[in-house]
């Protein structure tokens, strides 16, 4: 866990609770978090999920890898550390989203299992529920897709610490769902999430 640095701070409790937020909103604040290798679609079906939430007149809010590394997270690159340090803020910032009552659609290639767990017990210490979401997909497929043409530099040596290439990927062990993402199509993908979240009250 990160080093608390300030001193003197302390917790501002306010007058609304989360759980009024979410009368109000008629929905559950939770985390899906998408994992997954580049090019395995987290984008793809958290963009589509967003819209189908959205029509069924649900709030949520969509927190996507490189959009993050445009703003808070621009001074952090793709060591372990500053990917580390990549997940832990978006981990918080996913939970301040669930805390406003929002669905927080989480999709980041968040490559090591220890990074993942931190922002899952963020989110259980609390009481927010917290659905990992792994896009299953061979490095083969995920290669052959390059939407951004990452891979092709990270095989000329123009990427370093690329995930698949010369960075690991750790694949999650119980993640609450696993999307097969060469079999199933987008449409199936985002009726099983929209499903899961029903069978959890979320919706």
């Amino acid at each position: 866990m990160t080093e608390q640095k300030a001193t003197n701070v302390h917790w501002h409790h306010g007058d609304i609770e989360r759980a009024e937020r979410e009368r109000l909103l008629e929905q559950k604040g939770a985390t899906l978090w998408f994992t997954g290798l580049s090019g395995s679609g987290k984008s793809t079906v958290a963009v589509a999920l967003e819209k189908a939430l959205y029509e069924q007149g649900h709030l949520c809010y969509r927190l996507d890898g490189d959009n993050i590394r445009h703003g808070i997270n621009k001074n952090l690159g793709f060591s372990a550390e500053d990917r580390a340090e990549n997940i832990r803020r978006i981990g918080e910032i996913a939970k301040l989203f669930c805390d406003a009552g929002v669905i927080s659609l989480s999709s980041f290639v968040s490559p090591y299992r220890a990074d993942r767990d931190l922002v899952r017990e963020l989110h259980n210490e609390a009481g927010i529920p917290f659905i990992e979401v792994f896009m299953k997909t061979s490095l083969e497929t995920a290669e052959s897709r390059d939407p951004k043409g990452l891979y092709k530099l990270a095989r000329e040596g123009k990427i370093k610490n690329f995930t698949g290439i010369d960075d690991p990927y750790e694949e999650p062990l119980s993640a609450e769902i696993v999307l097969d993402t060469e079999a199933l199509s987008l449409e199936q993908e985002v009726e099983q999430l929209l499903e899961a979240l029903r069978e959890r009250s979320i919706i």
